[in-house]
């Protein structure tokens, strides 16, 4: 069913939504129940794709590239009687994203009221940020003017899907170091997020509920190190630890917190270094995020509302607007296929509350 692209990056997987073309199974046969799938009961029910009208899939397909495919009508999936409409559940949320310069679209997430895309997406407990002292140091020098890692060279992972549960922070994590091995040696590898989600919560991270990079960075370095995807694949839940010294890949020998709320220190970081993790507030409106330059008057910007992971990989300049250029973990379908563009200079939603990069051991 997975195409080569999707197969790129080794066996099948990470946790996918539904592509909203996929055949319905024929009439009388059961549909196809492969082991990468997850079941409803795992992956929380149909959400998403699954919820809207016209969607009638099954189970949740686990790939590389983060992309999905429907196997046919499950019980209890597509949509019940007195279920949501996509269309009116878009029209509920219209007041949410007035005067967004960015524009926004019906996807994955639209069927789904913002308590219910907490629960399943984003941190639930709470992370103080503040607690990350700053030691990044400023350098002489202008930085680029813009930049964009995936365009420099083979530096960035494909776009991968968290799936319901709020493990951004792994993914943030994971990210930025494949990104700074990299860059220093190039090789570009794929880690294990599940890894983080099983057995970094000595250093105050919570699997599924949330954690945040920079002490996920501390982890790598002090457990001596991180294994590969395909050894330790993401099952998008809470899991026993099984870290496998022998068959770690990647290693940290130190961690760069950048002071807190010095966007201009980000900006340097991302520039002559590597993409730089960090954390911000998601509200509402950024759930049906398509394109353009997200700009949010409403969310805050302090350390202790922030909610959710992503890397910068890059940033620039719009119309007069200078953004940042970011990397999500909601798969390619989401937003500029799976990237998106917040604005630089104000400290957006909290964006510079708590940036890091690790160092990479080589």
């Amino acid at each position: 069913l997975a195409n080569k692209s999707i197969l790129s990056q080794g066996e099948p997987r990470l946790l996918a939504f539904f592509i909203p073309h996929a055949r319905p199974a024929r009439r009388g046969v059961a549909p196809p129940t492969p082991a990468d799938c997850l079941p409803r009961r795992q992956s929380s029910g149909c959400f998403g794709w699954a919820r809207l009208a016209s969607a009638r899939f099954g189970c949740v397909r686990l790939s590389a590239a983060g992309v999905g495919h429907g196997l046919g009508r499950a019980a209890g999936c597509g949509r019940a009687p007195g279920a949501r409409r996509p269309l009116g559940a878009l029209r509920r949320r219209r007041a949410a994203v007035q005067g967004l310069d960015a524009a926004v679209s019906l996807n994955q997430f639209s069927d789904l009221t913002f308590a219910e895309f907490k629960k399943l997406f984003l941190w639930r407990e709470p992370q103080n940020c503040s607690a990350t002292k700053g030691n990044f140091l400023r350098s002489s020098g202008p930085s680029p003017d813009s930049i964009d890692w995936r365009k420099k060279g083979n530096f960035v992972t494909p776009v991968k899907n968290q799936g319901p549960c709020g493990s951004c922070w792994t993914f943030s994590t994971t990210g930025c170091l494949e990104s700074a091995i990299a860059i220093a040696t190039g090789k570009l590898l794929s880690l294990a997020e599940q890894q983080l989600v099983d057995c970094a919560q000595a250093f105050n991270n919570h699997g599924c509920s949330g954690g945040l990079p920079s002490q996920a960075f501390e982890y790598i370095l002090y457990n001596k190190g991180l294994m590969g995807e395909d050894t330790y694949p993401y099952r998008a839940e809470n899991g026993t630890c099984k870290f496998q010294p022998e068959k770690a890949i990647a290693f940290v020998k130190d961690v760069i917190n950048i002071t807190q709320y010095d966007e201009d220190g980000m900006v340097e970081a991302v520039g002559k270094h590597n993409p730089v993790s960090f954390a911000f507030e998601v509200t509402s409106n950024f759930m049906h995020y398509r394109k353009g330059v997200y700009s949010n008057p409403r969310c805050e910007h302090t350390p202790d509302k922030v909610n959710h992971a992503v890397l910068a990989v890059g940033y620039g300049e719009e119309n007069g607007t200078p953004y940042w250029i970011v990397k999500n973990s909601w798969g390619p379908l989401w937003g500029m296929e799976g990237y998106f563009l917040i604005e630089r200079g104000k400290n957006m939603c909290g964006l510079a509350a708590c940036a890091s990069y690790p160092v990479p051991q080589v």
